[in-house]
């Protein structure tokens, strides 16, 4: 088994570079803030990419991965338009006010750190490949699925309030 510093050492920049992202997103959403609509979609479109990327099928024309990706998008799509972050809009700005909160910190933890763990491990374990194939077009399902969701219900809200202001 490699050392943990030595998969670190070998994991992409790009990935690092997500990683802070993902960590200051979660930070700042810590504290109430006002933010543009095109600004609060930014992150569930870096998560919608980022689950979308792994679709396909795996090894030798396996079919398991892509359905492994569709059921997991179908079953967590209904949760995030079911459970959006309450927020309100500013009617002069047009801005969306959102309070404070560690949902999204945490929840961008998790996501993170089951996409890397499935790429650490269908890269060192070559029995498990397959296996981690599966589980990460599941994973990527689910959080392209969860992601699609919640900018629907926040489109949805967003434009209703908007109305009726």
């Amino acid at each position: 088994m490699k050392s943990w510093l030595a998969i670190a050492a070998h994991t992409p920049p790009w990935v690092w570079i997500l990683f802070a992202y993902l960590v200051w997103q979660g930070i700042q959403s810590m504290q109430p803030r006002t933010t543009p609509i095109w600004r609060a979609l930014i992150l569930p479109v870096v998560f919608i990419v980022w689950g979308m990327s792994r679709i396909g099928f795996g090894p030798q024309g396996n079919a398991w991965p892509l359905i492994a990706w569709i059921a997991a998008a179908l079953a967590l799509l209904p949760l995030g338009v079911l459970t959006p972050r309450p927020f309100e809009v500013d009617h002069t700005t047009g801005e969306i006010i959102r309070q404070g909160s560690a949902f999204a910190l945490i929840r961008n933890l998790v996501v993170f750190s089951l996409q890397y763990a499935v790429g650490v491990i269908s890269v060192i374990d070559a029995s498990d490949r397959a296996l981690a194939i599966i589980i990460g077009r599941a994973i990527s399902g689910a959080t392209a699925g969860y992601f699609i969701g919640s900018t629907i219900a926040l489109v949805m809200t967003y434009r209703r309030k908007r109305t009726l202001g």
